[in-house]
């Protein structure tokens, strides 16, 4: 089936508002998760909402919540999110450190204790709203692993994404790099799973360590594992996603120690840069408008499929679902319908 955005977000929203969400709040979360479904990240999109409810009953997501400063350092800001709803709390953290790196020129900025934040590219969008560059490691508490490491047969990591953003032109379309360091986000194994498909080869393993395509081992006890992208280089920005966005932070890292209540808790480390303060604006514009269309000038490797850069797929995939809907499979759909009844939100006449 499919589903138009804007009724779509107004359904999530009225979840969430029964999940005590005041208005702004509950429009804010639910048009980032529908904007996740319009972009072709479905993982992180309105299949999430479930999660979301399950979490809030049982007291490990807290709506209404706004981001608290805990440090104050000039050009250093760090941030507690206090289980809030992770989109609220890292947008407000964001803000707050775009408005100190017009003063300061660069900011580092830690976010701790975020419920799932989503869709770590929001975070970006908000530093090029203001005209900066920003860079963007996040980890993942709360959780059983589900990564491998390379070489490893069982999971290590969760997903663990990074995420950079440079500014566009007037010729020139943002370019927004947003990847888990896994090979496929955790959420696309759901997905597959809950439309009766199997994975590609390389993307996970069973919980004896042994390769296949069956997504739902990640969901079995005892789990299967995701396995890193590009073998040992993603194992290692996995890594440093732990020791920066979990240890920099004060929020935590995976090693078991720390505490697993089975939900989502997202730590984030973040530099924002004003490119003003480093070189001319006008300059920096044309070479972004020559590097990007140099590369995209490279000839095809499959001449019917062109080359593309970060954030040409988003965009694509954003104007074909906005005009023709979202693909929403049927046992998403009665999930998600499921955890609104269960909130006592009536089924949507869409």
């Amino acid at each position: 089936m499919r589903v138009l955005a804007d009724p779509l977000t107004q359904f999530v929203a009225t979840v969430f508002e029964k999940m005590d969400s005041p208005p702004e709040e509950a429009a804010l979360v639910a048009g980032s998760l529908v904007k996740a479904n319009l972009m072709g990240h479905d993982s992180h999109g309105v299949g999430l909402v479930a999660t979301y409810v399950r979490h809030f009953e049982s007291g490990l997501l807290k709506p209404g919540t706004s981001v608290d400063c805990v440090k104050d350092d000039g050009a250093i800001l760090m941030f507690d999110g206090r289980r809030g709803f992770g989109r609220r709390v890292g947008g407000e953290a964001m803000e707050a450190a775009a408005k100190r790196c017009r003063d300061t020129g660069v900011v580092l900025m830690t976010l701790r204790n975020a419920h799932h934040i989503g869709r770590v590219g929001a975070y970006g969008e908000i530093a090029m709203g203001h005209g900066l560059v920003s860079l963007h490691f996040v980890n993942v508490t709360d959780h059983l692993p589900s990564v491998a490491p390379w070489g490893g047969g069982e999971a290590r990591f969760v997903t663990n994404p990074v995420c950079i953003a440079v500014p566009g032109t007037a010729e020139t379309p943002p370019t927004l790099l947003d990847m888990a360091t896994s090979r496929i986000a955790l959420g696309k194994a759901r997905v597959a799973m809950s439309k009766g498909e199997n994975l590609d080869d390389g993307v996970v393993i069973d919980a004896a360590g042994k390769a296949t395509n069956d997504p739902a081992v990640m969901y079995e006890d005892p789990r299967g594992a995701l396995l890193p992208f590009g073998e040992h280089k993603g194992s290692g920005l996995a890594l440093m996603c732990e020791l920066l966005a979990g240890g920099l932070s004060g929020g935590g890292t995976i090693q078991p120690g720390n505490p697993r209540r089975h939900s989502i808790v997202n730590n984030m480390f973040a530099v924002l840069v004003d490119p003003a303060r480093l070189v001319d604006h006008d300059w920096l514009r044309a070479e972004i408008d020559a590097t990007v269309a140099y590369v995209k000038s490279a000839r095809p490797a499959d001449p019917g499929t062109p080359v593309i850069v970060a954030g040409d797929s988003e965009r694509a995939r954003t104007a074909e679902r906005t005009a023709a809907g979202i693909e929403v499979n049927e046992a998403a759909w009665e999930e998600l319908l499921a955890a609104a009844a269960g909130l006592g939100v009536e089924r949507p006449p869409l």
